[in-house]
């Protein structure tokens, strides 16, 4: 059993914490489990997450009608090991020691569903390849 301080924590940044992060976050979750911590946030948060996410993630079978965008905050980063940027420039704090990946996705907002199916799509490959890397099955 991997107790909490050896769980890996990642956390998914982008600006609003409406879409790409919300995502990611609920992918990771939803196929990691309790091998990894998952944190979302955004630089400038919006009010709820995107309709059209929420429709797309239903899709699959994953429910983020729940989730409520979160402020980014300097203690959110400390306590992840690994911080994955999703557009969000240079508002998020760097800190030594701690993994920085930048995913290059489109944004979501003010798009349907049409146009947020190929994102969540791309995101979900991302995060099995995350996965297989700082999580693996066997690991549990």
């Amino acid at each position: 059993m991997t107790t909490a301080a050896e769980r890996p924590s990642v956390l998914f940044v982008c600006v609003h914490n409406a879409g790409r992060s919300q995502m990611a976050a609920a992918f990771l979750t939803h196929l990691a489990g309790e091998r990894v911590q998952v944190r979302s946030a955004g630089s400038a948060p919006a009010e709820t997450v995107n309709p059209a996410v929420v429709e797309a993630m239903a899709e699959v079978g994953i429910d983020v009608s729940a989730e409520v965008p979160k402020v980014l905050t300097t203690e959110a980063v400390q306590a992840s090991d690994v911080v994955i940027t999703m557009g969000c420039g240079d508002t998020c704090p760097v800190f030594p020691g701690k993994r920085y990946l930048d995913w290059e996705l489109r944004d979501p907002a003010g798009q349907g569903v049409d146009a947020v199916r190929p994102i969540r799509d791309e995101i979900e490959e991302r995060i099995r390849g995350l996965i297989a890397e700082i999580a693996p099955a066997g690991r549990a």
